[in-house]
């Protein structure tokens, strides 16, 4: 325990978070598998390592922090794990830019060892700045889903999935982007909105209009609806494409729209989802125009090699050659793009792995889910109810998890090792024993990967301990705490995968926290140099001003928009309460402090506004509502404990009365409380004030268990910081300084026994006198005012006579009110409002100053 004058006048937030840092061990914040506290695992949100944490991650890692630390204090063994999402295209692409290559000019499992060598490089950045942050993370339970250790469950997990029949291979239609040459899922895919041309051309004398005139080679139907009478004669006939001169049947669909374009449709496999409903449902063929490359392939004749805008740009100039191309109109247009790279996403019929999508399971799993905030629910819901395919998890890359599969070359016999052989590479092993179909040895590993998607979406599985087989005792967790813009993915996914390999959901309660927007109001982005780092705001302030910004910046699940004014906000409150710290402390320190002494009203107040507190704090917290409980504290601190009861009882604590160390003790449990109750939040200055007071860490406390308090002492002493505060109005209207003698103050309160114990007679440095009966007051006329604005204008120089006439009657006759007053022989006539008489009391004669509160009289004496 340090002495108060060991405290610095001004906080040191640099010198505090160092030492503390210094001082916590790892082992601090490990959960134990063999407690018997009941349990609380965070499936916490793998961040994928880029190297530096932004202020999203900031802003998930502190809401996290504060659950953890909250949760033991409340008894639990918690499990604050820290996870690596590391396979990826984003990896892939840096690999070549830093070295001057591509994927495709090594062998992939030296281009595979490029990028993990720099995945552990930003790993080992990344976990750096989290030991900066302080965060409470469980390193004995950290996974890196590179690492053999996990990618081999993630493996288990699609073997068990296969064998269960969740998973399958099909030729089918999927989400391609031509630029990371990979298909994607649906999830995988954003949307921008732009404007393009539609255009009208003749196709074999039927007016058609088509945005993408570059799939006309790839048309296999034309599409009228069945009212249409505009085409009644080309119903079960045939059109001729043109510029590629082969034919097309015409088929009838009631989805078509006759008012959009000419109300003739061409059907391209595959322009968009729509052209896929229409080719499964009426089984038409499949002509491929665009490759993996997102080049056109041989069917499209002379624009074979051209990049899809190339060959548009073609099409068109033949179009006008041929005077085929009737017109063309600007048209809105909702684009699909990859969410990677922003390329425009194609629809190309690969064979590929499929993940079955079960919507009724899902859905019933996530409404048996606590959601913070509640209405996110819907967001998942929406996304589960619109998904039309089932979820693509092949991917056309390097870096990420081999699918565990072999094709025998003879006969095309699909092999899966045993598990217990987990992890293979089946580019690099084959297996031992000869096809079971046809005897071959001949093997060819499956060079496709598994959607990274696959690896984190058994991380509660893993955190609890999954080996792989059966659920883990530890299994479901207790919380995931992961952003809005992941729910249709890292959400949808593990509920998924979760009800696939154990039947359950995977958490009780799922946490959702919203993205972190510049100043400007716009998403974070360098173009815009709107971007706040972490680093930046720490060098200026300290990590607990960050904390206390992502604490308070709003509403769970909201936006936040990022503003320098809330952090200088957090550090000054930090200043506030480091003083209320030093003065406590001082005067906590003076002398010994009795056991249980008897308190005043003031410290009856206090304690009981405290124990408000904390019931709001924990209420907050249990529902993970950040910025209630922090606005609580500094609520509280700053205007309950600094403003009011510490300017009660100074003249207590200044003095040598008896009850003097109960203010000293008062503060004391005061301090203790909320440097506990603040812990969460702001763990290094909780934990530098609370060595100071205690002389022990506050991370090995319990949290706060006050005392139920008397709703009695909470009315009382808010009445007494409101007549103390009418007080002090009362002096600086009268001109006399806070600290001069006030005189004697008489305060009635009808009907209730009233003793403050002398604190609010200090505090304004007056004699006060409470009396429980009403007081018998005397109202008398002491002064008269004129009104000079009718007064002036009305009588102009006859206003001084007139006042003083006014003056000269009798009180009883002003009392009753005059309409006109003589001066001389002239009977002058007094406008209403002219003047106003002006009350004063008397108690037993003496004239009073009266302050009123309700049915509260204050009666304040003239002073001689």
């Amino acid at each position: 325990m340090s002495s108060p004058e060991d405290l610095d006048k001004t906080y040191d937030y640099a010198g505090v978070e160092q030492r503390w840092l210094d001082t916590w061990r790892d082992e601090d914040f490990y959960f134990d598998r063999a407690s018997t506290k009941p349990r609380y695992i965070i499936d916490t949100p793998p961040p994928y390592p880029t190297g530096r944490l932004h202020i999203g991650h900031a802003l998930n890692w502190v809401y996290m922090d504060i659950i953890a630390r909250y949760k033991r204090m409340r008894g639990y063994n918690v499990m604050f794990p820290q996870g690596w999402d590391c396979h990826g295209l984003p990896t892939e692409v840096k690999v070549e830019e830093i070295h001057g290559i591509t994927k495709n000019d090594l062998p992939r499992h030296e281009f595979r060892a490029m990028c993990q060598e720099l995945t552990r490089e930003n790993i080992e950045m990344m976990r750096r700045s989290i030991r900066v942050m302080g965060f409470s993370v469980d390193w004995s339970n950290e996974y890196i889903t590179m690492e053999p250790e996990y990618y081999s469950l993630t493996q288990a997990s699609f073997l068990r999935m296969l064998k269960s029949g969740y998973i399958y291979q099909s030729d089918h239609p999927v989400n391609y982007c031509t630029r990371c040459e990979t298909a994607i899922a649906f999830a995988e895919v954003a949307y921008t909105e732009n404007t393009t041309l539609l255009n009208y051309f003749t196709f074999d004398g039927v007016e058609i209009a088509t945005t993408r005139p570059e799939l006309l080679g790839a048309c296999v139907a034309v599409a009228v609806h069945p009212d249409d009478e505009r085409y009644t004669s080309l119903r079960g006939g045939t059109l001729t494409v043109p510029l590629f001169s082969y034919q097309v049947p015409v088929i009838e669909d009631e989805t078509v729209d006759p008012s959009f374009g000419s109300g003739a449709v061409m059907i391209c496999t595959f322009g968009d989802k729509q052209d896929v409903v229409w080719w499964k449902t009426h089984n038409l063929d499949l002509r491929k125009a665009i490759d993996h490359t997102g080049r056109m392939t041989a069917i499209c004749g002379p624009y074979t090699g051209m990049r899809a805008k190339e060959c548009r740009d073609a099409i068109l100039a033949d179009m006008t050659k041929e005077d085929i191309l009737i017109r063309q109109e600007e048209l809105p247009q909702r684009v699909g793009t990859c969410w990677r790279c922003e390329t425009p996403i194609e629809i190309l019929s690969e064979r590929q792995w499929f993940v079955r999508v079960r919507p009724d399971e899902i859905t019933e799993a996530a409404k048996e889910i606590t959601w913070f905030p509640e209405h996110m629910l819907t967001r998942l819901l929406n996304w589960t109810s619109q998904m039309e395919w089932d979820w693509c998890i092949s991917r056309q890359r390097l870096f990420a998890t081999p699918i565990p599969v072999w094709f025998c070359t003879a006969c095309g016999e699909l092999l899966t090792p045993d598990e217990a052989d987990l992890p293979i590479d089946p580019t690099v092993e084959s297996p031992s024993t000869p096809c079971p179909s046809c005897g071959s040895t001949e093997w060819e590993g499956e060079t496709d990967v598994l959607d990274t998607w696959m690896d984190s979406s058994i991380s509660p599985l893993v955190v609890s301990g999954w080996d792989g087989k059966t659920t883990p005792a530890l299994y479901p967790t207790q919380l995931r705490p992961q952003g809005h813009d992941i729910i249709r993915t890292w959400a949808f996914y593990t509920i998924l995968r979760s009800l696939a390999l154990t039947g359950e959901k995977p958490w009780e309660g799922i946490l959702i926290n919203g993205m972190v927007l510049g100043e400007d109001g716009f998403k974070m982005s360098k173009s815009r140099n709107n971007v706040i780092s972490p680093d930046e705001l720490i060098d200026k302030y300290g990590v607990d001003a960050l904390r206390q910004w992502a604490a308070a910046g709003g509403a769970t699940g909201s936006d936040i928009t990022f503003s320098w004014n809330d952090v200088v906000a957090a550090s000054r409150f930090q200043t506030k309460m480091w003083n209320i710290v030093r003065f406590s402390l001082l005067q906590i320190r003076r002398d010994e402090i009795r056991p249980d002494p008897t308190t005043e009203l003031a410290d009856r107040w206090l304690l009981a506004h405290l124990r408000k507190t904390v019931d709001e704090v924990t209420t907050a917290l249990d529902n993970n509502q950040f910025d209630r409980g922090l606005k609580a504290l500094r609520d509280f601190a700053w205007s309950t404990l600094a403003d009011n009861y510490l300017e009660l009882v100074k003249g207590r604590l200044y003095g040598d009365t008896p009850s003097r160390s109960g203010a000293a003790s008062t503060l004391r449990t005061t301090l203790d409380a909320l440097c506990r109750c603040m812990a969460p939040y702001t763990p290094f200055f909780a934990a530098e004030c609370y060595h100071h007071l205690t002389g022990e860490r506050v991370i090995d406390q319990e949290w706060p268990a006050l005392p139920e308090y008397d709703e009695k002492d909470l009315e009382d002493g808010d009445l007494v910081v409101t007549i103390v505060s009418l007080l002090r109005k009362y002096k600086h209207d009268e001109g006399l300084a806070l600290n001069a003698p006030l005189g004697h103050v008489t305060i009635y309160t009808p009907g209730i026994s009233f003793n403050d114990g002398g604190d609010a007679g200090r505090t304004v440095n007056a004699d006060i006198d409470w009396r429980s009966a009403a007081p018998n007051l005397d109202r008398i006329v002491s002064d008269i005012t004129f009104n000079m604005g009718i007064i002036g204008p009305t009588f102009r120089k006859q206003a001084g006579a007139v006042m003083q006439a006014i003056r000269d009657l009798p009180i009883e006759t002003l009392k009753e009110g005059i309409t006109s007053v003589r001066i001389g022989d002239d009977e002058i006539a007094i406008p209403d409002g002219a003047y106003t008489l002006v009350h004063s009391y008397a108690i037993e004669g003496e004239e009073v100053d009266i302050l009123t509160i309700r049915d509260v009289v204050l009666a304040i004496h003239k002073r001689a």
